[in-house]
C-alpha cells in the first residue's frame, strides 16, 4: 500500500466540549467555555492541522450546536461529508472538570454519535483512506457499536486501521464483561494501537494484550512515548513544557503518529516518536481539545521538518 499521499478518516464521537473556567468540581465551578470536542474529531483537526488531507465520519443533532460543530470543522479544512445530522437526538456535550493540568470528564449518553447506523455512512470517504482511526468511546453504545465494527471489519486489509484504547470506565458501568469483549476484538483488527501507560497496565490485569499488528504506542505522560514494532522498542523521552491544558494532548499525538505514518519512508521509530511528542507537548500551551499546532509553527522544529519537510 502506497502511503505516501493520502487521506486519513477519523470515525467517532463529535461533540461539545464545556471546559471549566476555573479549577474545582463541577458542582462548583459557575462558568464554562464552549469549545468543540470529541477524539476523533480532535484527531482529524490534527491531522488537517498537518498537512494531511482529513475526513470525519460522526453524527450530530439537528441542532444549533450541530451546526457549530461541522462549520468549525470546515474552517479546519476536515472533509464533512461524512456527518449526518439526527432528526431526534441532540448533539453530545462533555463537561470537563480541570484540576491542575489533568482534566476529567462528565459525560450524557443519549446523544446522537450513539446513534449512527449502517445508512449514516459515507463509503466513498471509507474506501478513499489510507488509515482509519477511531475509539472506544463510540463503541460504548449501540447502534454506534455495531456501525463502527461492521465498517471497520469491512475494511480490513485494504486501509490501515488505528485504534485510540481512550478508555472511559464511566461510560461502560455495569457492562464492563462486553467492554474487554470489545476492547480485545478492536485491538486485534487494528494495525496501529495507541494506549496510555495506565490503560495497557488496566487491560493486560484483565488478560487483554495491548498490540497493533504493525504498530503499538505508548504515551508515558511526562516520560514521553514507547513505541513497539515487533521485537522493536523505542523509548523515546518528552519534550519539557509547562502544560497549559492536556485536554487534546493523547489527540494531538495520535494525529502526529497517523500523519509519520503516512508520510516517513519506512517505520522509523524514533523519527516518528519525536514527531508526536513534540506535537503533544506544544498542544498543552493551548487550551481545548483543538490544539494541535499547524504545520507552518512546526517547521522551525528539526523533528518536525524530518517528517512533514524530509
Amino acid at each position: 500500500m502506497n502511503l505516501v499521499f493520502g487521506m486519513i478518516a477519523s470515525i467517532g464521537e463529535l461533540l461539545i466540549d464545556l471546559i471549566s473556567v476555573e479549577e474545582g468540581d463541577l458542582k462548583d465551578v459557575r462558568l464554562f467555555e464552549k469549545h468543540p470536542g470529541g477524539a476523533p474529531a480532535n484527531v482529524a483537526v490534527g491531522v488537517s492541522r498537518l498537512g494531511v488531507k482529513s475526513s470525519l465520519i460522526s453524527k450530530v443533532g439537528n441542532d444549533p450546536f450541530g451546526e457549530y460543530l461541522i462549520e468549525e470543522l470546515s474552517k479546519e479544512n476536515v472533509d464533512t461529508r461524512g456527518i449526518v445530522k439526527d432528526e431526534k437526538k441532540h448533539t453530545g456535550i462533555v463537561f470537563v472538570q480541570l484540576k491542575g493540568a489533568s482534566p476529567s470528564f462528565l459525560l450524557y449518553d443519549d446523544v446522537a454519535y450513539f446513534n449512527m447506523t449502517l445508512n449514516d455512512i459515507n463509503w466513498d470517504i471509507v474506501e478513499e483512506a489510507k488509515i482509519v482511526n477511531f475509539g472506544s468511546v463510540i463503541l460504548a453504545r449501540n447502534p454506534s457499536r455495531e456501525t463502527v465494527m461492521k465498517v471497520i471489519k469491512k475494511i480490513k486489509g485494504s486501509s490501515l486501521i488505528a485504534f485510540d484504547v481512550n478508555l472511559r470506565l464511566d461510560l461502560w458501568r455495569g457492562q464492563e464483561e462486553e467492554m474487554i469483549k470489545v476492547l480485545e476484538e478492536s485491538i486485534k483488527l487494528a494495525d496501529i494501537v495507541k494506549a496510555s501507560e495506565e490503560e495497557v497496565l488496566y487491560l493486560e490485569n484483565q488478560g487483554v494484550e495491548v498490540k497493533g499488528s504493525m504498530l503499538t504506542a505508548i504515551t508515558l505522560g511526562p516520560k514521553g512515548c514507547r513505541l513497539i514494532k515487533n521485537e522493536t522498542v523505542v523509548d523515546v523521552p518528552s519534550y519539557n513544557v509547562n502544560p497549559l491544558d492536556t485536554t487534546g494532548a493523547g489527540d494531538a499525538f495520535m494525529a502526529a503518529l497517523l500523519v509519520g505514518i503516512l508520510k516517513l519512508k519506512g517505520l522509523d521509530l524514533l523519527k516518528l516518536g519525536k514527531f508526536a511528542n513534540l506535537v503533544a507537548a506544544l498542544s498543552t500551551q493551548k487550551r481545548g481539545a483543538w490544539s494541535t499546532p499547524r504545520k507552518d509553527e512546526l517547521l522551525k522544529y528539526k523533528e518536525a521538518r524530518e517528517v512533514l519537510a524530509p
